[in-house]
């Protein structure tokens, strides 16, 4: 791309995975708020802790990979079907699938706003990260970079939903983002060249801690 498609692309992820784009990400702590109130993370280390294995090894990987897969299917109406499917399938709660789904479909109403013939057939409810990987690929933003918004984006959210639960304070909050930057940005080279062979999680605490936030008696967040 010429540096001025290259700033293009710039501004539409920045734009996509802002907290201002309405997708609802503020609603939902993918079991995070289950974890503080067990007392799992208290702290921002324990924070980072939590985050980077949902990045390199949980939840937060699966969805990468299912992004790369998206962006390189934008152009092959079958193969996106596939993993749109597949996508839907691995939400392992309720509310992760709530979570997932629902982002999804309003990710890609938002993103109406920069049309393109080939997202046509991808309407109704989509995952996440199979809507942000398809308009991405479908505009050409570059696979890395539209992972490590992605990832980042996701991060982010999740240190906001720390913040909101008293874990520490907004100043931690941003140590927390500066420690996880080389996180994200290796997890972003390592999905691009991923195939649907890699997807799986280890983080067994934190896919329990999502399931259990189903029957917290008072919560903050839908998930």
């Amino acid at each position: 791309m010429t540096d001025r498609a290259d700033t293009q692309a710039l501004l539409r992820l920045v734009t996509w995975m802002s907290p201002a784009f309405p997708v609802g990400a503020f609603s939902y702590s993918g079991g995070l708020e289950q974890a503080v109130h067990d007392g799992l993370v208290t702290d921002a280390p324990g924070l980072a802790r939590w985050l980077q294995v949902l990045v390199e090894h949980g939840s937060s990987w699966n969805d990468a990979v299912l992004l790369a897969e998206s962006y390189r299917a934008c152009g092959e109406p079958l193969r996106l079907a596939e993993v749109r499917q597949l996508a839907e399938a691995l939400a392992g709660s309720r509310e992760r699938h709530m979570e997932t789904m629902l982002q999804g479909e309003a990710f890609l109403t938002a993103a109406a706003h920069w049309p393109h013939p080939g997202l046509e057939t991808l309407t109704g409810a989509v995952a996440y990260p199979v809507a942000v990987g398809a308009v991405a690929g479908s505009h050409r933003t570059g696979l890395e970079p539209a992972l490590a918004a992605y990832l980042h984006s996701t991060v982010s959210n999740l240190v906001s939903v720390a913040i909101r639960c008293g874990v520490m304070g907004q100043t931690n909050g941003v140590g927390v983002l500066a420690e996880l930057e080389p996180i994200i940005a290796g997890t972003a080279v390592r999905a691009c060249a991923s195939t649907l062979d890699d997807l799986g999680s280890a983080a067994i605490t934190a896919d329990i801690s999502a399931l259990r936030h189903e029957t917290l008696h008072s919560r903050l967040f839908r998930s």
